[in-house]
């Protein structure tokens, strides 16, 4: 928040608490006997509302809220430091932004606390005044809040249109190759186990398959609005939803069978055109990325995760993090020099990129910190990946100026999305399992609490 608007904020927070000083004492003591009560009515009746239940529902939400509520109030009519009371609304409101809960959510919020205030009062005219000091306090709280949330999301949709450019025009002719290639061998892959009598139920799915996580974390993304996006997402799910599931060798005639392999056939031809068209009509894109990596940056990590969250609560579809760090990196730089420090960044990074499905997402989040984002993925193969990916490093030569060899090692901290629609929090237990993952030694990965 500008430091102009912040201070016309301050100022007027104190002028409404200045004018109402008389009635301060009692407003804080009927809010501390009654915060409690406050509280549950507040989160009784947003549970009703469907919108609402998407964010409070959750367990870990619902106990911390509560007290967190509770001090909140208290805090209302506390005027002794009143820049971190406006301080802690910006940072309700980005949360609000980040979370990406509805304004009308939160507006609803405060019109059930201020009637239920004035309820708790009704029969007690000496408090009157303090319900209407109360809806005020109320309302210079939302004020702050709503105006963090408009910067924070706007801030957030610029990125989220960033990032949709750059998702499609990143070495853009590569990608289509790669998820050409991808299609067709799931094809391929798919003919041969119908040739050999694979049951249908264990056929792979096309939205299951490299392109179809790719797709479905990536494209669908970055083509949104399209009809031919459109058009592929419903090819996909009649592919795995209604065609897959009639390929059962054994119980059809042959001319049957060969009927809905026919079938399949123009089903992922007319899904190639689209792609095709889709490909194409984004060519001109461009957009930058890393210079050190060519990994995505810091800047594109709201939008991913945000609408990773928003999928795997559509979807239940879990996804995991992987905060991964080089070990004693500074050391590389000091011994060697900076140029063979990014020749080691450089290197891991191509590494990484290898050992990725198409659908998940790296990023370099600077200096020698990564991130991998594991779509689609419980906690067991997202620590199979991990310990992978530390092996790889482990045992790949990392090349020096002038030819010499270099053994690397990395830690790495492992969270599994638990549902809380705030991916900070996430992101907050990788960072901390990457921690100790560090402080037990080193080239190891730790899954977090």
């Amino acid at each position: 928040m500008p430091l102009k608007q912040q201070t016309q904020l301050i100022a007027d927070w104190q002028h409404l608490l200045a004018n109402s000083a008389d009635l301060l004492p009692a407003l804080s003591r009927f809010i501390a006997e009654h915060a409690a009560a406050l509280t549950q009515v507040f989160y009784q009746q947003m549970l009703t509302d469907e919108a609402a239940r998407q964010f409070l529902s959750h367990d870990q939400v619902k106990s911390r809220l509560s007290a967190s509520m509770e001090l909140w109030l208290r805090q209302l009519a506390d005027g002794s430091d009143l820049a971190a009371t406006l301080a802690q609304q910006v940072r309700i409101g980005e949360i609000h932004a980040r979370v990406n809960v509805p304004v009308h959510v939160v507006l609803r919020g405060a019109r059930c606390l201020k009637n239920h205030f004035a309820a708790l009062v009704l029969a007690k005219p000496e408090l009157q005044a303090c319900s209407r000091l109360f809806s005020q306090l109320v309302d210079m709280a939302m004020e702050v809040m709503s105006q963090a949330y408009a910067h924070s999301h706007d801030r957030s949709a610029r990125n989220e249109e960033a990032y949709r450019l750059f998702s499609v025009s990143q070495n853009l002719a590569a990608e289509r190759d790669r998820q050409k290639a991808s299609l067709l061998d799931w094809e391929n892959k798919l003919m041969f186990d119908c040739a050999v009598g694979i049951p249908a139920a264990q056929l792979t799915r096309l939205q299951s398959s490299e392109f179809g996580l790719w797709y479905r974390h990536k494209g669908a993304h970055a083509f949104q609005g399209t009809p031919e996006s459109g058009l592929i997402i419903d090819i996909m799910q009649q592919i795995d939803e209604a065609t897959l599931p009639l390929l059962s060798h054994n119980a059809e005639l042959p001319e049957q069978h060969l009927q809905r392999l026919k079938e399949l056939r123009e089903l992922t031809k007319s899904l190639r055109y689209h792609l095709e068209l889709l490909f194409e009509q984004n060519s001109s894109l461009e957009a930058g990325k890393d210079v050190m990596t060519r990994l995505l940056n810091r800047k594109f990590l709201p939008a991913v995760l945000s609408r990773e969250v928003q999928y795997s609560r559509q979807n239940n579809c879990p996804f995991a993090l992987l905060a991964l760090d080089i070990d004693h990196f500074k050391q590389i730089n000091d011994n060697y020099g900076h140029e063979a420090g990014d020749m080691v960044l450089q290197q891991l990074a191509v590494l990484m990129t290898n050992s990725c499905r198409g659908g998940d997402f790296l990023f370099r989040l600077g200096g020698e910190e990564f991130l991998l984002v594991l779509v689609d993925v419980e906690q067991a193969a997202a620590l199979a990946v991990a310990e992978k990916l530390r092996k790889l490093v482990a045992a790949e030569a990392f090349l020096l100026p002038g030819g010499a060899q270099l053994q690397v090692t990395v830690s790495i901290g492992l969270a599994l999305h638990n549902g809380h629609p705030d991916y900070q929090l996430t992101m907050r237990r990788a960072d901390e399992a990457l921690y100790q993952a560090k402080h037990q030694g080193r080239d190891q990965v730790v899954i977090a609490g």
